[in-house]
């Protein structure tokens, strides 16, 4: 009897281990980096050293200019190869992405047009699992968010507060962000279908619908409004799932604002967009689809704890998460740090 118990022990034992070993975790980072790291000075060093620090697998990029005739993916390889670390990218523009595994394949899913948005994405695989990981950076234009909040969200002249519904979603609809991330929609069912895990990231230059409810629809200038933002809509319906809220479902007690970050390093008024409104907000985001043995086990911001409100400097007195930088910080967005395991 003594020696049938201490086997099933070993067994239990061994297939305790058997699993451990058979779980993977990896992370994903959304990093708008403000033109390269351009406008702060020491901003691309800073650049890498964050992606270093965060210790991500996958990086999906935000505001790739390829300034000078550069390629921006090239220069922060050898960059992170500099610092001991091997990642892999290819040429991109408008938003770009960047893996420690090697990329089998690349695609084009909505080309940069007139400074409009582009979406990007990358066939890679750990161990025997293929992944199909997104980056986008969406239209910055008809930013409807700041309409709702007495600025026009295409010159961001000061104007009287949109505040019917309808006219609020009509001019959200005038962007393309929609049309974007429909195109994304589309291309990622041949993924799902060949077996994939499905990530997107990026700075959607729109909030979510997860933000703009009930319970917040009188702070932060939604002047009483609940809205149906377009892109969090449309991924919602097709299935995905928005990492931050997943873990912190209170828009309340975690609002997750990435932007505007306080970058210390900058001039007052190069943060400050609507200098008499509250336009902070949570525009950057990492989504996936669901997939058996998957699990977002960990969420955090990762930027300076400070933000831009009503043209002023504040620290923010929230229950988010956040890893605060190590020295300079490149941008004036908040990013997004996801962690996952995988069984």
């Amino acid at each position: 009897m003594k020696n049938a118990i201490q086997f099933c022990f070993v067994l239990l034992l061994a297939t305790c281990l058997f699993s451990c070993r058979q779980t993977k975790t990896f992370k994903v980072l959304q990093f708008n980096i403000w033109q390269e790291g351009t406008v702060v000075p020491g901003g691309f060093d800073a650049i890498a050293d964050e992606i270093i620090r965060s210790d991500a697998d996958f990086v999906t990029l935000s505001e790739v200019r390829n300034y000078h005739s550069t390629r921006f993916c090239d220069r922060i390889v050898e960059a992170l190869k500099k610092r001991g670390q091997t990642y892999y990218s290819f040429y991109s523009y408008d938003s770009g992405l960047l893996s420690r595994y090697p990329i089998t394949d690349s695609v084009t899913v909505y080309p940069e047009k007139n400074d409009r948005g582009s979406i990007y994405k990358m066939i890679t695989k750990i161990g025997n699992q293929e992944f199909a990981v997104y980056t986008a950076h969406l239209d910055y234009r008809n930013c409807a968010y700041y309409d709702v909040r007495g600025y026009n969200g295409n010159t961001w002249e000061k104007q009287t507060p949109v505040t019917d519904l309808d006219s609020v979603l009509f001019l959200n609809r005038r962007s393309v962000r929609d049309d974007a991330i429909a195109c994304f929609i589309q291309e990622a069912q041949k993924d799902k279908a060949a077996g994939r895990i499905v990530i997107l990231g990026g700075d959607f230059n729109e909030p979510s619908h997860l933000d703009w409810t009930e319970a917040t629809k009188d702070m932060r200038d939604h002047q009483g409004l609940v809205v149906p933002w377009d892109v969090s809509t449309l991924l919602q319906k097709a299935g995905y799932k928005d990492t931050y809220r997943e873990l912190y479902p209170d828009p309340v007690t975690h609002p997750g604002m990435t932007c505007p970050a306080d970058c210390r390093n900058i001039a007052l008024e190069k943060l400050v967009w609507s200098p008499e409104a509250d336009d902070r907000d949570r525009i950057d985001f990492i989504i996936y689809a669901p997939f058996n043995g998957l699990a977002l086990t960990d969420v955090t911001l990762v930027g300076p704890k400070g933000d831009i409100l009503r043209g002023e400097r504040i620290n923010e007195n929230t229950a988010d998460p956040i890893i605060e930088p190590l020295a300079t910080w490149p941008t004036d967005h908040k990013a997004v740090l996801a962690t996952f395991s995988l069984k």
